[in-house]
């Protein structure tokens, strides 16, 4: 991640934020949102070394309370539509770079990155492009200059880019898009080949949705990447979209499917993440909704190589929800008056579990910030209670100086050790390393109270007193 703003640039922000809405609460009748005594998201994602983003619709730049909330926010900003190829290339050979350059420019005055998308996309297609005759050679060479076109204008100003967009059907076949059926597979491997030309330095990602589980056609998106790498493709990473429903988001499956991908050595990210309902919204669905956005987020952040989530859209004001999915709607993590939600808390308090608090919102760096654990602020006991030749039964418990408002802990297990299961926290690991973050309920830890877990080991057994870390901080012994 890169270097943030110094302190006093995001006391000077959440202020403007503040004043927005107040201004807009005047204009709408309605109340304010009051956020900016807490940390935002960026910072608290900022944390654990992932980004948060958004979709930035083009049209509502102009509007002060969203923009202000984008910019504080969000450290990635997505085009939800300016870089399409039918808005950046509405006649042939003819370029729009207006939308574009709003948002690489928006992003470079408030210290974000920028997500490209999409450069290969069935659908959005200009006219001329959709309707027009080419012979196979000249459809190919069309595409592979648009995408070189277009990359290498943002040359060194965008981070990521979906390369290829929503190439599957949900059997796990091929799209048949008008490149498929010209030109076969191929198209996919020319994309990322003229995209890596043009940015060597761009990550470059397949994005699709109905893709966050293991299914039939996350298994064809599987064999597709494998395939890419095998070949020696330049492809960097998978996007997950997740526009999921309340009520039906399994996070450990979500996860489960984000590693088998990361397995594969790729960069995994959440690309449009918003999580839709049946309206009218009521206080247990918007509550429900909050427990599926910390699903998916601990589902990410429990993956060493998801590197960020993305939701689509900031208010349910805004979102696409509505228009395609008659009679469902409030996807977002803020309302129609961009008050923050449940889903916007649970967010927050996801990368808090995950990374620990920032601390004092205008002095996050400080090393004396009583949001983060000092060594030997904490204490922990490493106790195998059962042990077999081909696994065993662990209890820990951690003792923390400090109150919490969610946890993460860290220990290693021997090599060629796994962990089987675990109960009283959510378990992942990545090679030796074992993190266990808080469950819904024992997050909140009084200063000088316990946290308590415990886990079943297979391929052998762990080791009495092993050394546990409570927030990024080495606990002692006892």
């Amino acid at each position: 991640m890169r270097q943030h703003r110094v302190s006093t640039v995001r006391r000077l922000a959440r202020a403007t934020v503040a004043a927005s809405a107040a201004a807009a609460a005047l204009t709408f009748g309605f109340s304010a949102p009051s956020q900016a005594a807490d940390p935002s998201l960026r910072e608290v994602a900022e944390s654990t070394g992932r980004f948060i983003g958004t979709a930035v619709n083009d049209g509502l730049l102009g509007n002060g309370t969203y923009s202000d909330i984008v910019s504080t926010e969000f450290d990635s900003v997505t085009a939800e539509n300016a870089m399409k190829w039918d808005a950046v290339e509405p006649q042939r050979g003819q370029f729009n770079w207006a939308g574009g350059d709003r948002l690489v420019q928006f992003a470079q005055a408030n210290d974000q990155l920028v997500y490209g998308h999409t450069l290969v996309w069935h659908s959005q297609m200009p006219g001329w492009l959709q309707n027009g005759s080419f012979s196979n050679n000249e459809l190919r060479q069309i595409m592979t200059d648009h995408v070189t076109t277009q990359v290498s204008r943002y040359k060194g100003q965008v981070q990521r880019w979906d390369v290829v967009n929503e190439a599957f059907n949900e059997d796990g076949s091929l799209r048949q898009s008008k490149f498929y059926q010209q030109l076969g597979a191929s198209y996919i491997a020319d994309s990322f080949r003229a995209a890596r030309a043009a940015d060597p330095d761009a990550k470059l990602f397949i994005n699709d949705y109905n893709t966050e589980l293991d299914n039939a056609k996350s298994d064809g998106l599987y064999r597709l990447v494998s395939d890419l790498l095998a070949q020696g493709v330049p492809i960097d990473g998978v996007g997950f979209q997740n526009h999921l429903i309340v009520g039906n988001v399994n996070g450990p499956a979500i996860r489960q499917n984000l590693q088998r991908f990361a397995d594969l050595g790729l960069e995994v990210v959440i690309t449009e993440l918003d999580i839709r309902m049946q309206m009218p919204s009521d206080s247990s669905k918007l509550q429900q909704q909050a427990r599926d956005y910390r699903a998916v987020a601990d589902a990410c952040l429990a993956v060493s190589r998801c590197s960020g989530i993305t939701v689509w859209g900031v208010s349910d004001r805004d979102s696409w929800v509505p228009d395609v999915f008659p009679g469902e709607g409030a996807a977002c993590p803020w309302d129609e008056n961009y008050r923050p939600k449940p889903a916007y808390d649970a967010l927050r308090d996801a990368f808090v579990a995950a990374g620990g608090d920032p601390g004092d919102p205008d002095d996050p760096g400080d090393p004396d910030d009583p949001g983060d654990p000092e060594p030997g602020d904490c204490s922990a006991v490493f106790t195998v209670s059962n042990r077999w030749d081909t696994g065993s039964v662990v209890s820990v418990t951690v003792r923390t100086g400090q109150a919490l408002s969610g946890w993460r802990a860290q220990f290693d297990l021997p090599a060629g050790v796994s962990l089987a299961n675990g109960w009283n926290g959510s378990f992942s690991q990545s090679g030796s390393t074992v993190t266990v973050t808080n469950a819904a309920y024992n997050g909140t830890v009084p200063a000088g109270g316990t946290i308590s877990f415990g886990f079943q080991t297979g391929g052998g057994a762990a080791q009495d007193g092993t050394r546990v870390s409570l927030g990024g901080q080495e606990c002692a012994a006892g």
